[in-house]
């Protein structure tokens, strides 16, 4: 019995034991590295949380403000002389509504802020901020177009813009929170007094 004491005892010879108290260092250190990591996730996931939110709503405020054209468009050559241009001048004459369940949009042309801007590209021009005029069809008496209201809006041809047979051209709605509304039309293979464009 002797022999198996004295061989425990030289197992544990020279080695010191761990008291209570660096114990609980220890494990504070622990519990306090382990709650900085949790913040930090916490932290990183609310704020991930918080910009998914702002892109949700962007997104929801972009599609809410679109417009979209309703019918066919109209396009005048007032002059009859064969060419859509200036001269005359020929328009432009489409009918522009609120989206599905869509925000009310600015139409107003007087308004220098916050309002729909008209711009016409073809393959000889752009030019931007077209004067236009828009005409209530369906409405309540205002600038805005809101969910169930219709606006005839008539551009003039730009300066400079000159549109013959089978040449396409563009006008672009810009409103002034949503997406922009590319109308392209291309014209017929004979230029009529009135051209209804699908």
């Amino acid at each position: 019995m002797s022999k198996i004491t004295r061989l425990l005892a030289s197992l544990h010879k020279k080695e010191d034991g761990i008291t209570g108290l660096e114990t609980a260092i220890i494990l504070i250190a622990f519990v306090i590295v382990a709650s900085v990591f949790a913040f930090v996730v916490l932290s990183t996931g609310l704020f991930s949380a918080d910009r998914g939110k702002e892109a949700v709503f962007a997104g929801l405020d972009k599609a809410r403000g679109n417009l979209e054209v309703r019918g066919a468009l109209t396009v005048t050559d007032v002059n009859a002389d064969g060419v859509i241009d200036s001269v005359g001048p020929d328009t432009i004459v489409f009918n522009l509504g609120s989206a599905a369940a869509g925000a009310p949009v600015s139409i107003d042309p007087a308004a220098t802020t916050n309002t729909t801007v008209m711009n016409y590209i073809d393959k000889q021009i752009r030019v931007p901020d077209l004067a236009f005029v828009a005409l209530e069809i369906l409405g309540d008496g205002d600038n805005l177009i809101e969910v169930g209201e219709l606006f005839q809006i008539t551009v003039a041809i730009p300066a400079g813009a000159s549109l013959l047979t089978n040449e396409t051209f563009t006008v672009e709605v810009v409103p002034p929170s949503g997406g922009t509304s590319l109308v392209s039309r291309t014209m017929p293979p004979e230029i009529d007094l009135v051209m209804d464009l699908h």
